[in-house]
C-alpha cells in the first residue's frame, strides 16, 4: 500500500522527526551484571533499530529500590550513565533520537531484588496476583510495604536525579513510566491505592505523585523533551480502577500545563482490549502529540493517522524481530516473527541476530 501519513515528518515537542514510527520501550533483561549496566550487546541492539524516528529505551530503574526484574538496566550509578552514553552515541551516529523511560516498579518486585532484602514498596500494602522474574526464577509477589508519607519526597527526588543522569548520558529526552501497573500507576488507580492521606482517596490525590514527578522531571528537561506513558484500560500486574475515563481525563487536563512533548497511550496490551474506553477523548484533551501503542500494523497505523486519531505510533514486538521495521513497512516486505522464548534474558540469540532485509538476500 502507499502511505500518505506514516512516512511524513512531524513535530514531537521541540524535535522534528522524519516519520511517525517509534520504537516502544520493551524490557529485555540483558544488562551487564552485577550493577545493571548497559553493555556492548545493548549498544548493538539499539543501533540496529535506529531507523525508528524515535527510540524509547526499555524501562530503567531510577534507584536500587525501583528494580523489579533481574537483568534490567538502571540510570542511577556512574557506570550505568556511561553504559547508556555508549547507547546514545550509537543511535545518534545513525541520525536517530532516543528517550529513556524512567521506572520505579513499586510492588512489582521481590525482596530478593531489593537492597538488604527489604520488602518492595507501594502506595498500599496490597500484593499483586502473579509472579515476578528474579535471579531464582519466577517467584510469587510478596505483600509490599506501604510508603510512609515522609518517604514520598525521596521518591520524587530519585526521578529528578534520574532525569539529570539521563541528560549527562546524552539522551534527547525522557519518558515517565506511569503505565502497566508500576509505582506511579499503582498510586493513580483505586484498585491498588487505598491510602487515606493526601496521596489517596480522590482522583486529585491519587494523581498527585504523577504530577509531582512530572514537575521534578520537567524542571530538568523542560516539558518539550518529556513524554509520559499511561495505560488506562490495562489490567497487567493486577491493575484496575472504578472510573478510568474520568480519572484519565482528569490526569490529562492536569498534565497539560507542563506542555509535555507527548502522551504515550497503551491502548491494547498483549491482546487486552476495552472498547468502552474513549481514547479519542484523551487525544482531543491533550495539548501535545498523542502516541498510540498496542497491536498496530502498518495499515492500521496509517488509518489511525489518516483519521487524526494519533500523531505517532509506537511498535514493540515487531521491532524485536525486525531491526529495519520502517523500511519493511515502506517496501511491504514480509516481517520476521519474534521468538517469545528469547524475549527476556539470555545472550545475543533472539536479541541482535534477527536479519535485516539485506541479510535475507
Amino acid at each position: 500500500m502507499s502511505f500518505k501519513y506514516l512516512f511524513t515528518e512531524a513535530k514531537l515537542g521541540s524535535l522534528t522527526l522524519p516519520h511517525r514510527i517509534v520504537m516502544a520501550p520493551m524490557t529485555r533483561s540483558r544488562s551487564a551484571q552485577p550493577g545493571d549496566i548497559p553493555q556492548a550487546m545493548n549498544v548493538e541492539y539499539y543501533q540496529q533499530r535506529s531507523s525508528a524516528a524515535l527510540i524509547i529505551t526499555e524501562a530503567s530503574q531510577i534507584s536500587p529500590q525501583g528494580k523489579g526484574y533481574t537483568g534490567t538496566p538502571g540510570i542511577y550509578s556512574r557506570e550505568q550513565i556511561q553504559g547508556w552514553k555508549a547507547v546514545c552515541d550509537a543511535i545518534h551516529a545513525q541520525g536517530s533520537r532516543v528517550f529513556i523511560q524512567l521506572w520505579h516498579v513499586g510492588r512489582i518486585s521481590h525482596s530478593s531484588l531489593q537492597p538488604d532484602g527489604a520488602l518492595p514498596v507501594a502506595p498500599s500494602a496490597i500484593a499483586a496476583t502473579g509472579q515476578v522474574f528474579t535471579d531464582q526464577g519466577l517467584l510469587d509477589f510478596e505483600t509490599p510495604r506501604a510508603l510512609e508519607l515522609e518517604e514520598i519526597p525521596g521518591i520524587i527526588e530519585q526521578y529528578r536525579q534520574a532525569a539529570i543522569n539521563a541528560k549527562e548520558a546524552g539522551f534527547d529526552g525522557v519518558e515517565i513510566h506511569a503505565a502497566n501497573g508500576y509505582l506511579l500507576d499503582q498510586f493513580l488507580r483505586d484498585g491498588s491505592n487505598k491510602r487515606t492521606d493526601s496521596y489517596g482517596g480522590s482522583m486529585q490525590n491519587r494523581a498527585r505523585l504523577i504530577l509531582e514527578v512530572t514537575q521534578a522531571v520537567t524542571s530538568i528537561w523542560g516539558g518539550d523533551r518529556v513524554g509520559i506513558r499511561i495505560s488506562p484500560t490495562g489490567t497487567f500486574n493486577d491493575m484496575s480502577d472504578s472510573e478510568p475515563q474520568a480519572l484519565y481525563r482528569y490526569l490529562v487536563d492536569a498534565l497539560n500545563p507542563f506542555k509535555l512533548a507527548y502522551l504515550h497511550v497503551v491502548e491494547h496490551f498483549w491482546g487486552e482490549s476495552d472498547t468502552s474506553f474513549d481514547f479519542i477523548a484523551l487525544r482531543e484533551a491533550f495539548n501535545g502529540a498523542y502516541m498510540a501503542n498496542g497491536a498496530y500494523t502498518a495499515e492500521s497505523a496509517e488509518a489511525s493517522l489518516a483519521n487524526m486519531h494519533c500523531d505517532f505510533i509506537s511498535f514493540g514486538v515487531p521491532f524485536i524481530a525486525n531491526p529495519d521495521l520502517p523500511r519493511r513497512f515502506k517496501c511491504a516486505h514480509k516481517l520476521n516473527v519474534a521468538d517469545q522464548s528469547t524475549f527476556y534474558g539470555g545472550d545475543e540469540h533472539g536479541y541482535t541476530d534477527y536479519p535485516s532485509m539485506e541479510d535475507e538476500q
